[in-house]
């Protein structure tokens, strides 16, 4: 998902967009255990997209308090 789509969406978009993320995570960290998972790199970029939708929200939270 692009940068600029996620910073589009409401907070309630977003925090559903991290729980399907967090669970794509466990479900990729499973795979990877059992040795199923054939591009390990998808673990990596599922972590960096979990970050970015993190630090949105907490930017539209300080954008709150500050206006």
């Amino acid at each position: 998902m692009e940068l600029k789509k996620m910073r589009e969406m409401t907070e309630t978009e977003l925090t559903t967009e991290l729980k399907k993320m967090k669970n794509e995570l466990f479900n990729l960290r499973f795979q990877h255990v059992t040795g199923q998972l054939e591009n390990p790199i998808k673990l990596r970029e599922t972590k960096k997209q979990i970050a970015r939708v993190k630090t949105i929200i907490r930017e539209k939270e300080l954008a709150k308090v500050q206006g």
